[in-house]
């Protein structure tokens, strides 16, 4: 017993009881307060810079595409009957004068110009020209690089552009690739002298047209206040002796205005997979000049490019018609490649066929070196006579064949081949390419 009341002695020093702390309700209450405006402070926080970033995570995520441009194509002019009823005109005789009928026209009295009803006209002229120019830009592309010796340089080549669209999100202007090729940088000078960058968006390596793009938010509104977009007109009514207007820099300098006439109008040049109409004029110009031709009402029926005109003509302003133009210029205004065969053709006609004994079709003149046509198998003085299966016997069918397919899609080409004293009929499969 006493052994046992020793045990209790000597253990009862590490007996304890374990009180529960009292609970803080201040600090409880003040940590819950705290927390919660930690989370007032992060939600409000969140939601400004949400708000603050999404259109920039829009424009990143899903930026948006200006409006599709649709510009209307023109018909080529019908040729008008003479009407079959036609009477001349009913005269009554009367005791000494000639009285004209009623449904006559009024007699037309005739007064003698005077130097100041040229100068009038002039002016009228010039007008329409100035009007113009408002669609006119200065495009300079900015090239740069390092000489020989290492140092550095900087090259500006300048031409005209066009205005010839507004898709809601740039700026559309038409101009000449050779002036942006391999530039850094694409300087837009506008009429006011305000100067923005741009971008290019498509070009067209045939004719060499590129269309470049301008952000509208990098426009100031006095500016657009000043700008027009050009109107495109109708190029199959342009005949021979038809008053023209050159505008943009056919000498060189840029918001010039010529005026002068169509010395030529059914010249045709052959290009790359489609034949176009150059019309010339009696304007001077340069050999490096550019711009548009404009009729009286003041709407572009040619593209300057002297490119296309001959050795003797480049004293003279050259362009091309802008009618056969317009489905290439929508089509890279809408971002869309321009189909490639690498043919230069031309039409075989009826005579053509029965003096020369060819078939009828589309003659092969030559085939461009590394072009889908070469690697087809296509070659000179072959006939095509079927794209597809479907019938094509002018150049502009076959176009309208080629132009309705994307880079990457593979037709069917039927050809006449000579073959001894005859032709005979072959087929290639040709991959569509891309002009660059």
């Amino acid at each position: 017993m006493k052994q046992q009341g020793q045990d209790k002695q000597e253990f009862a020093f590490i007996k304890e009881k374990i009180k529960d702390k009292p609970i803080n309700r201040r600090r409880l209450l003040l940590r819950a307060v705290y927390n919660l405006l930690c989370a007032v402070v992060f939600g409000v926080t969140a939601c400004f810079v949400f708000v603050l970033l999404k259109p920039y995570m829009e424009e990143w995520l899903y930026p948006e595409k200006g409006s599709a441009i649709m510009i209307p194509k023109d018909e080529l002019p019908q040729e008008e009957a003479p009407e079959k009823n036609e009477k001349p005109t009913d005269i009554i005789q009367g005791n000494s004068n000639t009285i004209p009928a009623e449904n006559d026209p009024p007699a037309v009295v005739k007064e003698e110009l005077e130097l100041e009803d040229y100068q009038a006209l002039q002016n009228k002229l010039y007008d329409i020209g100035k009007q113009a120019n408002k669609s006119v830009v200065t495009v300079t592309g900015v090239t740069s690089g390092k000489d020989w010796f290492d140092t550095p340089y900087e090259n500006e080549n300048r031409s005209a552009g066009i205005i010839i669209e507004n898709n809601g999100q740039e700026l559309l202007i038409l101009t000449e690739k050779r002036i942006i090729a391999d530039a850094q940088e694409i300087n837009i000078t506008f009429i006011d002298e305000k100067e923005v960058s741009a971008s290019l968006k498509k070009y067209d390596g045939n004719t060499g047209i590129a269309v470049i793009g301008v952000p509208l938010s990098e426009i100031p509104k006095k500016t657009m206040e000043k700008l027009e977009v050009a109107v495109l007109g109708n190029s199959y009514m342009i005949a021979q002796g038809t008053s023209v207007i050159a505008i943009g820099s056919p000498l060189g300098t840029n918001y010039s205005i010529l005026c002068g006439t169509i010395t030529s109008s059914q010249n045709r040049v052959s290009t790359i997979d489609t034949n176009y109409t150059v019309f010339t004029t009696d304007i001077v110009g340069s050999a490096s000049g550019s711009g548009v031709l404009l009729n009286l009402k003041g709407e572009i029926v040619g593209l300057v490019l002297q490119d296309f005109s001959n050795q003797n003509d480049r004293n003279t302003i050259t362009a091309l018609s802008i009618s056969e133009l317009k489905q290439i210029i929508q089509d890279l205004s809408n971002n869309r490649s321009v189909p490639y065969v690498g043919l230069r053709i031309s039409t075989v006609t009826n005579q053509i066929a029965q003096e020369y004994g060819i078939p009828k079709g589309i003659y092969i003149k030559s085939v461009e070196l590394d072009s889908p046509a070469l690697a087809a198998g296509l070659q000179e003085a072959d006939v095509i006579t079927a794209i597809n299966g479907a019938e094509v016997t002018s150049v502009e069918q076959y176009f309208q064949k080629i132009y309705e397919k994307q880079p990457e899609d593979v037709i069917t080409i039927t050809i006449k081949r000579q073959n001894g004293e005859g032709y005979v009929d072959m087929q290639f499969g040709v991959t569509i390419g891309e002009l660059h």
